[in-house]
């Protein structure tokens, strides 16, 4: 049983590149509450946050890049052939780790938890969690991952696959395990029977909305991966053959993002994708058809994703717009969003998602959602 009441815990792990975030997406779109325990060991000893300062008198100033940030590529060379340094970091973030997860299953409305963590296995994680799953796929396709994704050359990405304990061991531990070998739609479908399976009774949130009363009316529903012929068919058509999008595609999008489908009625009026990483709600993709009322349209649409947004715990939202819909700063505006640059934006953690994140030749719009900012010191 976890150490939270009422709450079911999925404790997610996996090897470097075996699809550990596409399957914790896939739980989200089945109504779970997403942890990335990684991510928060990152926001642990960011400018501000309350490790900060415990690394740079651990570490020394050295470890710090020109931006004051802490240059975490230096601090892996420095920790990572070393035990007692390795051990001396984890002192410092893992019970900051641990504070903020307690903080953010406190807050979570959902009464399933998917905490995410490469080291879940080896640290007290993993007595909190009600049920272990594993992600599993060859070491050839690790590699072929981390050599596309983010170009790595091929001895770099063997070193980092032996660098790991071996898959064998986290399969035995586990209660589930989902080989993400082929496509989204198998992986998905690994996903849905062990969760009918394995945890307790949640209403599922992969299509949810009721139809409005009133005739021609605009209203708003998050989209499963049944409706991914449908919004394939909507973005090639709206986007006039420049995206050609299959169902397929969109089923692959599924692993990265949700997406929020507007009607009037029975007819489909716009497509807005987004995603939330590391407490920062992010919309990178907005179409509408011409028939849809823009001053209507965009409120309704970003109504639903703030409304999400809240219930997921978001510091933030970044919008990432086209220069057509950008200028339409009045109504953004009147919704409380601003145009920023990405070095305005002033918090380390929403700087990282608006560069990971921002498409090339977009409009970067932010509205900032909540004060009390998950390990910030008080």
């Amino acid at each position: 049983m976890s150490r939270w009441p009422g709450k079911y815990v999925i404790g997610l792990t996996g090897n470097i590149a075996t699809g550990k975030s596409v399957v914790r997406k896939m739980l989200e779109h089945l109504g779970a509450y997403g942890i990335d325990a990684d991510a928060l060991s990152h926001r642990a000893i960011a400018p501000g946050a309350p490790g900060y300062q415990q690394v740079i008198d651990t570490f020394g100033k050295w470890i710090l890049a020109p931006d004051g940030q802490v240059d975490r590529q230096k601090l892996a060379r420095l920790v990572f052939p070393d035990a007692e340094a390795l051990a001396s970091l984890e002192a410092i973030i893992h019970p900051l780790v641990r504070e903020a997860i307690d903080v953010l299953v406190g807050r979570a409305k959902s009464p399933v938890i998917v905490i995410e963590a490469i080291k879940l296995l080896e640290g007290e994680l993993k007595s909190y969690c009600d049920a272990i799953w594993v992600t599993h796929a060859s070491p050839e396709l690790q590699e072929a991952r981390l050599v596309e994704r983010r170009n790595l050359s091929p001895e770099e990405a063997r070193n980092r696959i032996a660098a790991q304990g071996a898959q064998e061991a986290k399969i035995k531990a586990a209660d589930v395990v989902i080989f993400n070998e082929a496509s989204f739609e198998k992986t998905w479908e690994q996903v849905l029977a062990a969760w009918k399976r394995t945890v307790p009774a949640i209403e599922t949130v992969t299509s949810s909305a009721t139809e409005p009363a009133t005739k021609g009316e605009l209203w708003v529903s998050r989209a499963g991966p049944a409706e991914a012929e449908q919004i394939a068919q909507f973005v090639t058509r709206v986007s006039g053959g420049a995206r050609r999008l299959s169902r397929m595609d969109v089923m692959a999008a599924f692993g990265e993002k949700a997406f929020l489908l507007l009607f009037s009625e029975d007819t489909l009026l716009g497509v807005l994708g987004w995603q939330v990483e590391n407490l920062v709600a992010r919309v990178d993709d907005v179409l509408l058809d011409d028939a849809a009322p823009l001053d209507a349209a965009l409120p309704a649409m970003m109504t639903a994703v703030e409304e999400a947004s809240h219930d997921l715990l978001c510091e933030a939202i970044l919008v990432f717009l086209p220069p057509e819909l950008a200028r339409h700063q009045a109504v953004w505006q009147e919704m409380g969003y601003s145009p920023r640059a990405v070095k305005d934006l002033g918090v380390s953690a929403w700087q990282e998602a608006a560069v990971e994140s921002m498409p090339p030749g977009t409009v970067l719009f932010f509205k900032q959602l909540r004060r009390d900012r998950v390990l910030r010191p008080v």
